[in-house]
């Protein structure tokens, strides 16, 4: 089988390509895929260091701005589409793919949309619970939408498009972490652990409120906690100390740039505090823990407020938004959280309901019929 994947922008949308990928090979060791990314973008380094071939093409954003420089902006985008458009149709002649996969991001309009005018089968992908535009221009030209979400059915003309709710793609290691076994790998004892992080880069807003609730923690130690602070967070340590916790002093408290071992921190952790991104979400539902989303108020149709009010509406976890975010109010739900163990139980049983565990069977499935 020939498989192409397309889809980049943001580790959301890479990290489910690469799920698909490598649960096909993993099923079809002669299974032939090939990468169709922007070049320069994340998904090229993050393609080429999973093994798989990647081609680059250039593509750019619409601008919303009613100005000379907007208008200037769209119209260098139409030409880079165009331009895309004709490559990408050269590449899917020569390669002749059984099978096109878009998983979001600009650089799938171009690929999956030539695919179906090529009568190759095509698939999209949408990993939140509010679809962006290409998926909603793709729906109707496409052989089937894959959904993350039972929600976001809604958002689509269901006589117009074949909807397949498959849940998001979920890395192994996740599925397979187990609690006791991560706290022992992590030393951490039976004190409830706090595990937060605001993506790759950090999120300032989450860093300054976790610094108080860290400060608080610090002055009896009765929590453990993990942090990652994002590349842009480097201010955080030197400012902690400041406030005078010394980190080697308090052994409870863990602070990090980058979690390189999720698995075992989101395994281990009692609560998770974070933004509402599609995948984090998906793996806090299927291990079933409970958490305090902050959905970032910076993405494109708000789609993580609608990601995380999912949960909410589910009584799977409780959402801060970040116009209410302070370090006061994020230390008051920690507290009403974990010293309230029935709560905590019902966030994490109802999480656990909400997982979709066999997403990536049910992709496969799909690609081979």
């Amino acid at each position: 089988m020939k498989i192409v994947l397309a889809g980049g922008g943001t580790a959301g949308h890479i990290n489910p390509a690469l799920a698909i990928a490598n649960y096909a090979k993993k099923q079809d060791k002669n299974t032939e895929i090939i990468y169709i990314g922007a070049k320069g973008g994340m998904e090229e380094k993050l393609v080429e260091k999973a093994g798989y071939e990647f081609i680059g093409i250039k593509v750019t954003g619409f601008s919303r701005k009613v100005s000379l420089q907007g208008f200037s902006k769209n119209m260098s985008t139409i030409k880079n589409f165009l331009e895309a458009c004709a490559k990408v149709r050269k590449i899917l002649r020569e390669f002749k793919p059984d099978v096109c996969i878009g998983t979001g991001g600009y650089v799938s309009g171009p690929v999956v949309w030539q695919a179906s005018r090529l009568n190759i089968k095509t698939l999209i992908h949408e990993q939140n619970a509010y679809p962006g535009i290409t998926t909603k221009w793709l729906s109707k030209k496409v052989t089937a939408v894959m959904l993350a979400s039972r929600d976001s059915k809604k958002y689509f003309n269901e006589d117009k498009c074949n909807l397949v709710i498959t849940g998001n793609p979920i890395r192994g290691e996740i599925l397979n972490s187990k609690k006791e076994d991560a706290r022992k790998k992590l030393n951490l004892d039976k004190r409830p652990v706090i595990l937060s992080f605001g993506g790759s880069l950090g999120a300032r807003r989450i860093n300054e409120s976790i610094l108080d609730l860290m400060e608080n923690v610090a002055k009896n130690d009765r929590y453990q906690m993990i942090h990652a602070y994002g590349k842009f967070g480097k201010w955080f340590i030197p400012t902690l100390e400041k406030r005078g916790v010394k980190l080697d002093s308090h052994k409870n408290l863990d602070v990090r740039e980058y979690i390189f071992n999720m698995a075992e921190c989101l395994a281990a952790a009692d609560l998770v505090i974070c933004r509402s991104g599609a995948i984090s979400l998906s793996e806090i539902e299927a291990l079933g823990k409970a958490s305090i989303l902050i959905p970032s108020p910076n993405v494109a149709e708000n789609h993580q407020y609608h990601n995380a009010m999912e949960l909410v509406k589910n009584n799977a976890s409780e959402i801060l938004q970040e116009k209410d975010l302070t370090g006061e109010s994020l230390i008051k739900k920690v507290e009403n959280l974990i010293e309230n163990r029935e709560k905590l139980k019902e966030l994490e049983k109802n999480a656990k309901k909400m997982a979709i565990m066999n997403a990536n069977e049910r992709i496969y499935d799909l690609i081979k019929n």
